[in-house]
């Protein structure tokens, strides 16, 4: 990719006849840095720094018609998220799947460059050659003349990419040029505690959930931090994991784990669950009771089970089985002074956990016990008998739950 090229200056002219040598220009140029250094980092907010530097660029006579700035991110499923922003339409954020990383889209692409050497690029987008990068040539064929991609240092070493784009038939002017590069370090100050508390939450996201995330950022971080809430509680487990283990290679086991563990885990997030622990090959889940009362929380955690059966099968993967269960739990802070977990406990974690044995025994796919079951029609669940359950007083019904039919 060649690097920066120069051109001779183009319409220094700003609105009022403002020159970029005269000092109004000089001194709204320096207003904008402060704005940025101070209002726009205290804000804490990237689409209020995205638009609120469009807008002062464009009052200061700069014909931007899109901006646009990515930022990586410590996520083990995502690489990277960022603002866009066009005189049409207002900020918003975008995120990018971390397979775009090994796509033509990024490789080779302006954004690489920058992110990659750490110095800025510029190109005239009405003097592209066919060694140019495929984003270049789409961005001329929708109309750009001139692009500008500046790197934004953090103070971790991590160098992130803010893009400058105009529809204006002489580009850029070499004024812009240099107002919007001396603005690399006071945007990445507005930008640099943003990032990070944004990366800090997809990452405790990643490994705690979503919801207990939100929890955890809140200050919920100290041991005893429970709250007692109801909720339909769902445990998933391979059926014969044990051979499987012994049989497998090790990188085909983690793969048939890892495909398993998407289709509980994507079908739990779309019916608004929480998935809280990777127990081996289990997985425990939970869906809170909200506006819509028990009978909701249980439809929603049938429905998951449905979709991640259906999932399952779809794919030829290891049977698995599933306990379902509703009911009171303490759900929070649990461990020791210097190591903390944030889970679920209580009895109906207990029942759930004894449901999962007699899934296992019965052959049955999907079981929940009689108060669950009594949150559905009668056509979706059918009686398979009583058990004694470890720990547990008494007999207590077990219901089969016909994923078919939900």
């Amino acid at each position: 990719m060649r690097n920066a090229e120069v051109w001779p200056r183009i319409g220094p002219m700003t609105p009022g006849g403002r020159t970029a040598a005269s000092s109004d220009w000089t001194r709204e140029a320096e207003e904008l840095a402060a704005w940025l250094i101070g209002p726009a980092r205290l804000s804490g907010d990237a689409i209020a720094v995205t638009s609120g530097l469009a807008q002062r660029l464009t009052a200061l006579g700069v014909p931007l018609h899109r901006l646009r700035i990515a930022m990586r991110v410590n996520n083990p499923l995502l690489s990277a998220w960022g603002t866009n922003w066009t005189p049409e339409t207002a900020a918003e954020i975008y995120t990018f799947s971390r397979t775009l990383l090994d796509t033509s889209t990024y490789l080779g692409s302006p954004v690489q460059h920058v992110i990659g050497t750490g110095t800025w690029f510029r190109r005239r987008l009405d003097r592209l050659g066919p060694e140019d990068h495929t984003i270049l040539h789409e961005l001329a064929s929708a109309g750009f003349t001139d692009y500008l991609a500046v790197p934004v240092a953090f103070g971790d070493g991590i160098v992130q990419a803010a893009t400058f784009a105009t529809r204006h038939d002489s580009g850029f002017a070499e004024s812009h040029i240099a107002l919007i590069k001396g603005l690399a370090v006071p945007l990445s100050a507005a930008l640099e505690a943003i990032a990070m508390r944004r990366s800090t939450a997809s990452l405790l996201a990643a490994f705690l959930g979503e919801e207990p995330a939100a929890r955890v950022q809140a200050g919920a971080i100290h041991r005893g931090d429970i709250v007692e809430t109801e909720a339909a509680v769902l445990l998933t487990d391979l059926r014969g994991f044990t051979p499987l283990s012994l049989t497998s290679p090790p990188s085909q086991l983690l793969t048939t784990l890892g495909h398993y563990f998407e289709g509980v885990v994507d079908a739990v997030r779309a019916e608004g669950g929480d998935v809280l622990k990777f127990l081996g090959d289990g997985v425990l889940s939970i869906f809170r009771v909200g506006e819509g009362g028990r009978m909701a929380a249980c439809a929603a955690a049938v429905r998951a089970v449905s979709r991640a059966v259906a999932t399952s099968r779809a794919n030829d993967l290891p049977p698995f089985v599933a306990a379902l269960h509703m009911g009171p739990v303490m759900y929070g802070n649990i461990g020791s002074l210097d190591r903390l977990d944030f889970t679920v406990v209580g009895p109906t974690v207990n029942m759930v956990s004894r449901l999962e044995g007699i899934a296992k025994a019965s052959g049955e796919t999907v079981v929940c016990s009689g108060t669950f079951a009594s949150t559905l029609p009668h056509a979706v669940t059918r009686t398979i008998g009583w058990f004694e359950l470890k720990g547990l007083e008494g007999k207590h019904e077990v219901f089969a739950v016909v994923a078919e039919r939900a």
